[in-house]
């Protein structure tokens, strides 16, 4: 099954997530993998988590 989503929340869980980056593949891994080694993902998460509430409603705008 395929999944594409905006949101980290979404895909957090997946035993594979594929980062895209101008249309070629930067890295897959799992969610762990991919925050502890990639630059991408580290700061897309950094991004969504900030402002993140208890409940993980998301982002408060």
């Amino acid at each position: 099954k395929l999944i594409i989503a905006q949101r980290i929340t979404s895909v957090m869980d997946a035993d594979m997530i594929v980062i895209l980056d101008d249309g070629k593949v930067h890295a897959v891994g799992t969610h762990k993998e991919l925050l502890a080694n990639d630059t991408i993902y580290q700061e897309i998460y950094a991004s969504q988590m900030k402002g993140d509430d208890a409940d993980g409603k998301g982002i408060q705008r």
